[in-house]
């Protein structure tokens, strides 16, 4: 497997909050996780970055090769649960940090199995031949709107409250993260990105640019060139995994 990864604040915040991270298990079992913080410019960033490096340090503490897809999904969990408890007793214990959370997207690709864990709405894609599906379901008041058909698809990408989660790392005590699973194929991709990605570039500009490009490492560059020429409001960061 060939991973690529990219974080850049965008054209408007001053400070990049996002994170990610990307860790090889061994020689066919890649992790990679993207968080989006929130909670202000002292804490947002404190949020993600904490959350990700508790999240990759569990599940590599507790990964062994062979582990039964019941297991692996239960070390996500697992992992999720101690990000959370721990981002939360920081904004307990200090005051600068009262509030602060983040979103979390997790992939764990293991030779032709993928599981992905997220929390949030940041968002994890599968991109091959058959085209591009969205693996996660967003945890936000938009994809509740959309669910209850409330909301239009078109509707939704200009709806003022676009940027409200329901479900965050560290705001609550205990948090659960959504599980799914993905066969994967030589040749297929996997994208995490945060919303500052996927709020200006819709699925089918991300279908094209990964599965078109000449080149698969620069696919997280024009992608985020791409959000950039749109005004990139928000900080853009994501992961590419090439299976």
């Amino acid at each position: 497997m060939q991973s690529w990864g990219l974080t850049d604040q965008g054209c408007v915040r001053t400070q990049n909050q996002d994170t990610y991270q990307i860790e090889e298990l061994d020689n066919d079992t890649v992790l990679c996780v993207v968080c989006d913080g929130m909670g202000g410019a002292k804490s947002g960033n404190v949020a993600s970055a904490l959350a990700a490096d508790v999240f990759v340090q569990e599940v590599r503490r507790s990964w062994k090769a062979g582990m039964p897809q019941e297991q692996i999904e239960q070390m996500l969990e697992s992992a999720v649960k101690l990000a959370n408890f721990t981002v939360y007793d920081q904004a307990q214990q200090f005051e600068a940090f009262n509030g602060m959370g983040t979103t979390l997207v997790a992939a764990l690709l293991s030779g032709k199995q993928g599981t992905i864990i997220n929390v949030g709405d940041s968002r994890a894609y599968l991109i091959n031949q058959a085209g591009i599906t969205r693996l996660t379901t967003d945890h936000s008041l938009v994809e509740m709107m959309l669910q209850q058909g409330e909301l239009t698809p078109e509707e939704a990408r200009t709806y003022p409250g676009k940027n409200l989660i329901t479900r965050a790392i560290g705001t609550e005590s205990v948090v659960r993260g959504d599980l799914f699973q993905v066969d994967l194929e030589r040749g297929d991709c996997i994208l995490l990105c945060s919303d500052g990605l996927s709020n200006v570039v819709d699925d089918q500009e991300i279908l094209f640019e990964v599965a078109h490009g000449v080149n698969k490492q620069f696919c997280c560059q024009r992608l985020l060139e791409i959000a950039k020429n749109r005004g990139a409001p928000d900080n853009v960061s994501s992961v590419l995994v090439l299976c």
